[in-house]
């Protein structure tokens, strides 16, 4: 299950995420999105979780949450197979 994370400490780190969501399982890969000038945090990542029944747990415990002194917001990422108006949209139209 693909989670996202927001709200982080801008000090926190990939490792740090990693520890912080495999209390409740399995972890197969962790992103902090960074800023592609200057590399540094926006805040915000993506966790993947193989296991959907502890992806649910990390969600439940750690939502809406205080890590490191932010109140922090975990979900689900939903994917939305629909295409954006503004990818069919035609110049000519």
């Amino acid at each position: 299950m693909h989670l996202h994370i927001s709200n982080l400490n801008s000090n926190f780190i990939e490792s740090d995420l990693q520890r912080l969501f495999s209390k409740y399982g399995e972890v197969e890969t962790v992103e902090l999105v960074r800023d592609k000038l200057n590399n540094r945090s926006l805040c915000h990542g993506f966790i993947d979780m193989p296991v959907q029944k502890e992806a649910e747990q990390a969600i439940a415990s750690l939502n809406r949450t205080t890590v490191n002194g932010k109140l922090v917001s975990v979900s689900r990422v939903v994917y939305d197979p629909a295409p954006h108006a503004s990818w069919t949209h035609s110049r000519n139209a």
